[in-house]
């Protein structure tokens, strides 16, 4: 090697140190390559912008990974499924689940079909924002689709119910797992339970505990805490 040679990275190379930023929730370094690209008069593209989007939404900073979105957006840069999944992913992690929506709501009048990740990264935003009504409706939009709304659509929404105390809805989502040929796994049980106890309905709660071990899922602290709260409310 040539101990005086200038090595001036391009845009393969900046977009491997984005990554590597991305994957060691690094944002600010993240930030600072695509800066020092800008500066370099290189042009970053969707491979860029979206592990920048990542690691903000890693290290939940939902406001930077929105500008980045949005920086994305101004250069010209389309975004893909993975760059929306994860704006909406950062703003649910934070609770902003009206902007997780109005992203979800921009990529489809964009012409971009969201995916099956997209959805449950919406649904799990509601989730996190306690919009049951939202939750149910974004699930409703994945079998519009086309597409099997997963364990974790499922979860997310159930949750939503059972955070506001709809533990009707809760229970019907969850008996609508395994019509769908979904196999409900703790999480699913135990925000099944916690509606029943929500809902001051004990027996439903311990016909579901037992339907655990039926199911070969093993209950947890959780599991039993909520059923006996239920059965002390009931």
């Amino acid at each position: 090697l040539m101990p005086d040679a200038t090595v001036i990275p391009d845009e393969i190379a900046c977009n491997a140190a984005i990554s590597a930023c991305e994957k060691g929730y690094q944002w600010q370094r993240a930030l600072a390559y695509l800066l020092e690209m800008e500066g370099r008069h290189l042009q970053p593209d969707v491979i860029s912008y979206s592990s920048i989007i990542s690691a903000c939404e890693k290290c939940l900073q939902w406001e930077h990974a929105l500008n980045a979105l949005f920086l994305m957006q101004g250069n010209g840069v389309e975004p893909n499924l993975f760059s929306y999944s994860a704006v909406i992913s950062a703003c649910g992690k934070a609770e902003q689940w009206e902007r997780a929506l109005t992203i979800l709501n921009e990529m489809q009048h964009s012409g971009s079909e969201p995916g099956l990740i997209t959805h449950s990264a919406a649904v799990t935003a509601c989730e996190k924002g306690k919009n049951w009504h939202a939750a149910l409706s974004i699930l409703l939009d994945i079998k519009k689709s086309g597409l099997q709304a997963d364990v974790i659509s499922y979860n997310a929404a159930i949750s939503a119910c059972e955070k506001c105390t709809e533990w009707e809805w809760a229970l019907t989502l969850f008996a609508d797992m395994e019509q769908c040929s979904l196999q409900p796994n703790s999480i699913s049980f135990n925000a099944a339970i916690s509606a029943c106890e929500k809902g001051k309905q004990w027996a439903r709660a311990l016909h579901i505990l037992c339907d655990m071990n039926n199911n070969a899922v093993t209950p947890t602290m959780i599991s039993f805490n909520a059923a006996i709260s239920a059965c002390e409310q009931g």
